[in-house]
């Protein structure tokens, strides 16, 4: 049986699919068995990173009952799996006859390694993604409103037992030479476990459906994605 760790956030725009396509390509090199599943089931992206906007079968159809989670697994780079959520779902439910959790028994039991790519704004998608997740891996940069949207959250990810792993400091600039570390894990009450600077590749990866990883491994997000990767290898 797998582990499984949701990425998430609090709020958009800090990085966090970036992240979950990327650390899955990263864990698959170091020889784990990889699933990355996209639960932004309203505005779900995590397809783009890899080319599989237009996939016949998605997280939205099993959720609808209409087909097992078996037949939204794909291929993706490097050895992994995919199960992408509709980018242009056929159609829009506000409820869903299956729960995140009843479909993912059967992953947990082909993979190393589920990486939730989580919701943005808290809401009861991202309480699904939570509670789907053995172990929480919080994204955000060095604002104080991202920082204050992911303290809350950690705290409903402990309360859904989802244990938080650490934090990912991302799209850090150069020129945030005075940022200091300690006080944003003190803010976060959180060890801040990877710092991944702002990468220009990443942008110009993403547009060819490409993980920056696989496109450009050399590049500074790339190298230290694999460094967290190395982190996260042996989680249980």
């Amino acid at each position: 049986m797998g582990v499984s760790i949701t990425i998430a956030s609090g709020k958009g725009g800090v990085g966090k699919t970036m992240l979950t396509a990327n650390l899955g390509v990263a864990l698959s090199q170091l020889g784990k068995k990889v699933t990355i599943l996209d639960a932004d089931i309203e505005m779900a992206n995590l397809g783009l990173h890899f080319g599989m906007e237009s996939m016949k079968v998605t997280l939205h159809d099993v959720l609808a009952g209409e087909f097992d989670i078996s037949q939204a697994v794909y291929k993706g780079p490097e050895g992994i799996k995919v199960i992408p959520a509709g980018v242009y779902p056929k159609k829009q439910r506000e409820i869903y006859p299956k729960t995140l959790d009843e479909v993912l028994d059967g992953v947990l039991e082909q993979t190393d390694i589920l990486i939730i790519d989580s919701p943005p704004v808290l809401g009861k998608n991202v309480v699904d993604a939570l509670s789907a997740g053995h172990y929480l891996l919080l994204v955000t940069t060095p604002e104080i409103s991202s920082m204050s949207d992911a303290i809350k959250t950690k705290i409903v990810a402990g309360k859904l037992g989802c244990r938080t792993l650490g934090t990912v400091l991302n799209r850090v600039y150069h020129d945030n030479s005075g940022l200091n570390l300690q006080d944003v894990e003190k803010v976060l009450e959180t060890n801040i476990i990877s710092v991944i600077p702002e990468d220009p590749n990443v942008g110009v990866c993403a547009k060819f459906g490409s993980p920056v990883i696989s496109k450009n491994p050399d590049s500074p997000a790339a190298v230290a994605i694999k460094k967290l990767a190395t982190v996260l290898v042996g989680v249980q």
